[in-house]
């Protein structure tokens, strides 16, 4: 019975570290993954420099072995302290995670495969618990809400726009035609498309009095486009940050490693973990 309370402990302690930023040894963790992550992240940028790989290849070499090395300890670490390791291993950090350790590894069955490690890059991302920015990690939540209440009204405004641009560009093929570079209605669509959205290649322009008309109406057109998908996400991004008020305060769940974010939870919001019990 104690040699369980003990490794409960000790796991508890290890989770605090890894997955928390409420302690001076979480903290000091994460800071030091970010400057590991950094530095993985210029050895291989480096790597990849023929004058400096050829000069401090074999420095650069193991440098990148210890880098791997730590993040696998760190990896398994990760998936030992957490009551349920599926959860971790497939999200989204944990996906990344694996994506940043095992490139080295399979170096040696694929030549040039090291060089994916840059999918470390990907785990700056928790920055956001390290500085422990609370507006931002809140606001982050909202504007996820935001588009996943708009998403409906978006689709229906891009099917509005592929059919606008389905339109005046098959107008523009009948007016400009192949000889002035519009060569089919799918090329006169393309160019609809990049002319909406105020890109504007410039590999292909209206040359008569009318298409050049046209032109400028769709342009016009583009610039109230743009605002309309900007103005469905305001107005539902307002709404959620008005209903919920997220409190973050560097917590995860024991059980699945979600971020805790109110102050007053009781339960996990995924997966309904037992949080004052585990306190």
């Amino acid at each position: 019975m104690k040699d369980e309370k003990s490794d409960i402990g000790w796991k508890r302690k290890l989770h605090e570290i890894i997955y928390g930023t409420h302690t001076p040894a979480g903290k000091l963790f994460d800071i030091l993954l970010l400057v590991l992550i950094l530095y993985s992240i210029i050895v291989v940028m480096l790597e990849s420099v023929p004058r400096f790989d050829t000069k401090y290849h074999k420095f650069l070499n193991i440098s990148e072995w210890v880098v791997t090395i730590l993040f696998s300890i760190e990896y398994v670490l990760r998936i030992i302290c957490i009551k349920r390791p599926s959860k971790y291993i497939f999200s989204f950090f944990g996906i990344v995670d694996f994506l940043s350790t095992v490139p080295k590894y399979l170096s040696y069955l694929l030549v040039g495969s090291q060089y994916l490690t840059a999918f470390r890059a990907l785990r700056l991302l928790r920055v956001f618990r390290i500085l422990k920015l609370v507006r931002f990690v809140g606001e982050s939540n909202n504007l996820v809400r935001a588009l996943k209440a708009s998403r409906t009204k978006i689709f229906v405004f891009v099917f509005f726009v592929l059919v606008i641009s389905v339109l005046l560009g098959t107008l523009m093929y009948l007016i400009e035609g192949p000889q002035h570079g519009f060569n089919s209605i799918p090329h006169s669509v393309y160019w609809t498309i990049v002319t909406l959205t105020t890109v504007g290649y410039g590999d292909i322009s209206p040359e008569t009095a009318l298409g050049q008309f046209l032109a400028t109406l769709i342009m016009i057109i583009g610039y109230g486009i743009i605002a309309v998908p900007t103005g469905i996400v305001s107005a539902e991004y307002a709404s959620a940050k008005n209903k919920v008020k997220d409190l973050d305060e560097g917590r995860s769940c024991p059980n699945c490693g979600a971020e805790i974010y109110r102050s007053d939870a009781d339960f996990c919001r995924k997966c309904g973990y037992d949080l004052i019990g585990e306190a």
